[in-house]
């Protein structure tokens, strides 16, 4: 038996930031493949939804709860996004230089990283990968405003809904987290060879069933 302690030294963590983002359009047969780069985003609100409860009543008791399924959004906020983006947000290059809107929505997954910090390492103790699949982007508006004694830099928004995708052994998900501070840093480094690329390869956004077997430790 061991009492608990809080607040130990090094085990203060906390979450912060955005960066490292990644657009993987979906390509013929489902595959998550050419990621581009996703610079100047600001933030990313994951919303999960659903999941409510609905509470059967038998023999004048409450009898049992049926939980609903759960569907996972999420809004991005950037000042800029990939041209690949055009397409998920309904924009098709009519000719060059010259796009039209309210076209089809291309479904894309996206990967952004936040950071871990603690007491002892700050902003470097660690990160998270945070993986989306299944995403189309809502129809958002845009206010453009005169120039001014205060300029602002025009900011965009989307709101996400999402599609889950298999994974064995599970229910489906939409959604897929890896900590830095609990992976192996190998493997962990194969997976950000085949999320984000190198000299050899293209940027794709493997499937959990892939992610688990390339994380998993024998």
């Amino acid at each position: 038996m061991s009492k608990l302690v809080w607040d130990q030294s090094g085990k203060r963590l906390y979450e912060t930031g955005v960066d490292h983002g990644v657009l993987y359009p979906i390509q013929t047969g489902g595959v998550y493949s050419k990621g581009v780069a996703w610079n100047g985003l600001i933030a990313v609100t994951e919303s999960p939804s659903g999941a409510d409860v609905n509470d059967i009543y038998a023999d004048n008791m409450k009898y049992l709860g049926l939980v609903g399924a759960e569907k996972f959004g999420a809004t991005v906020e950037a000042y800029t996004y990939p041209d690949e983006f055009a397409e998920c947000d309904g924009s098709v290059e009519l000719v060059k230089g010259a796009t039209i809107g309210q076209q089809n929505r291309k479904v894309f997954g996206m990967v952004y990283r936040t950071v871990i910090g603690n007491d002892v390492d700050g902003n470097e103790h660690g990160y998270k990968l945070h993986l989306i699949y299944g995403a189309t982007a809502a129809p958002s508006e845009k206010a453009y405003n005169t120039i001014n004694e205060d300029p602002e830099a025009i900011t965009f928004s989307w709101e996400l809904s999402t599609t889950p995708v298999n994974v064995t052994g599970h229910k489906p998900t939409a959604s897929l987290t890896i900590d830095s501070t609990k992976a192996d840093p190998t493997k962990l480094a194969e997976l950000e060879k085949i999320l984000f690329g190198d000299t050899e390869t293209e940027p794709r956004l493997p499937l959990p069933d892939e992610i688990a077997q390339l994380l998993n430790v024998a």
